[in-house]
C-alpha cells in the first residue's frame, strides 16, 4: 500500500471513530487537535459515505486495541506490551498493532516550529546563513515562511529561494545539528529520519502567499539568476500574469466574482496582453465603463496596484479550488517586468 493511500486509510478511520464517538466526546477530542488536522478531519467526516455496521465495528475494534496497546506501552514498554498483547491478539496482530504505535512515536523535525509565530521565528533566523534559513524554512507551513521570507533581506530572500527550490533530502546528521542550534534558541529539540523536504512545489507555494511585491520581486531576480529554476517555480505558481492564460469562460466567471474597482485599479499596472483578456470577455459597455476609468485614474500607488493584482489572483485560486475554474500554472514567455 502506497504511503498516500495508507494515509488516506487513516483518515477515513480517524472520521469513522470520531462519528462514533458522538458529538460531546469529538469536540473534545478537536481541542487537543491542531487546525490543518480539524480541517482534514472535518472534511473527511463531511464526505463520508454510508458505512457498514460491520466496517465500523471493526475500525472501533482497531481503535480500542491501540489505545489497550498504548496504555501497556506506557506501563512497561514495548516489550511489556507485546507479551501480553501476543497472549491476548497473537502474534501477527500484536506485531501490527505494536508497529502503528510505533510509527506514530517518531517525531517530525521541527515539529515544535508549528507552534512557534513567524516574527519569533525571524529574530532567530535573520541572522543565521542562507542554508539554515532555507532548511527551517522547508518545515515551516506556508504560510509561516511566507511571513519570514517578506521579511528577510532582499539579497538574503533571492539565495534562500534558491536553496529551498533545490532542495530534495538531509542527512539526520544536518538536521540534527541546526535543531541543536535551535534548541539553545528555542529549549527545544527534535529528532528526524532522512526526510523529503522543500523543493520546487513548496517553494511556489510559499510564493503564492507572499505579497505581490515580493513575489514578483523574487521571480524577475531568481530569472536573471537561474531561468531554469525560475521556470520550473513558475510552472507550480498562478500569478497575475497567468489569468491570460485562462479559457475565456474561466475568465468571464473570474469576472462575476470580482469588484470592478479593484479591476480598474489592477489593471493600472498590467500589461498590455493581460488588459486585453479582461477586456475581451467584458460586455461593451462594461469595457467602455473600465477602459475609460483606468484611463483617467491618476496617482494610483503601486502597492495599490499590487494588492488588487494579489487580491484577483487570491480570488481566481479559490475558484480553481472549488472546482468552478481551470487554472494553467506557469508561463511559456519571459516574466513581464
Amino acid at each position: 500500500m502506497s504511503p498516500k493511500v495508507e494515509k488516506s486509510d487513516a483518515l477515513r478511520k480517524a472520521a469513522t471513530v470520531v462519528v462514533s464517538l458522538g458529538v460531546e466526546t469529538a469536540s473534545e477530542v478537536f481541542k487537543y487537535l491542531h487546525e490543518d488536522e480539524i480541517e482534514k478531519l472535518t472534511t473527511a467526516i463531511a464526505t463520508m459515505p454510508a458505512l457498514s455496521a460491520d466496517v465500523v465495528e471493526a475500525t472501533m475494534e482497531e481503535f480500542y486495541n491501540l489505545c489497550l496497546a498504548q496504555t501497556y506501552v506506557t506501563e512497561g514498554g514495548m516489550e511489556y506490551a507485546r507479551a501480553i498483547l501476543e497472549k491476548s491478539l497473537g502474534v501477527a496482530a500484536a506485531t501490527a498493532i505494536l508497529n502503528k504505535i510505533a510509527k506514530a512515536l517518531q517525531v517530525k523535525a521541527f515539529d515544535f516550529i508549528y507552534k512557534v509565530d513567524p516574527k519569533q521565528l525571524l529574530v532567530i533566523l535573520q541572522n543565521e546563513h542562507p542554508q539554515t534559513i532555507a532548511l527551517i524554512l522547508s518545515y515551516c507551513s506556508p504560510d509561516q515562511a511566507a511571513a519570514i521570507l517578506s521579511e528577510l533581506p532582499r539579497d538574503v530572500q533571492i539565495d534562500v529561494v534558491e536553496r529551498v527550490a533545490k532542495m530534495d533530502s538531509t542527512s539526520p546528521e544536518i538536521i540534527r545539528d541546526v535543531e541543536k542550534l535551535i534548541e539553545r534558541k528555542l529549549l527545544m529539540s527534535e529528532s528526524v529520519d532522512m526526510t523529503e523536504i522543500g523543493g520546487k512545489k513548496f517553494i511556489a507555494t510559499v510564493l503564492n502567499s507572499t505579497d505581490r511585491g515580493t513575489e514578483k520581486f523574487i521571480m524577475e531576480e531568481l530569472s536573471k539568476k537561474d531561468p531554469a529554476l525560475s521556470e520550473e517555480i513558475r510552472n507550480c505558481m498562478f500569478v497575475f500574469e497567468d489569468i491570460a492564460l485562462l479559457d475565456p469562460i474561466d475568465i468571464q466567471k473570474l469576472l462575476q466574482n470580482i469588484d470592478i474597482n479593484d479591476l480598474t485599479i489592477a489593471l493600472k499596472g498590467a500589461s498590455k496582453e493581460i488588459a486585453e483578456a479582461f477586456y475581451e470577455n467584458m460586455s461593451v459597455r462594461m469595457r467602455e465603463t473600465v477602459e475609460e476609468e483606468t484611463k483617467y485614474l491618476r496617482g494610483v500607488r503601486l502597492s495599490d496596484v499590487e494588492d488588487r493584482q494579489q487580491k484577483i489572483v487570491n480570488i481566481a485560486r479559490k475558484l480553481a479550488d472549488a472546482g468552478e475554474i481551470h487554472i494553467v500554472r506557469g508561463r511559456k514567455d519571459d516574466i513581464i517586468v
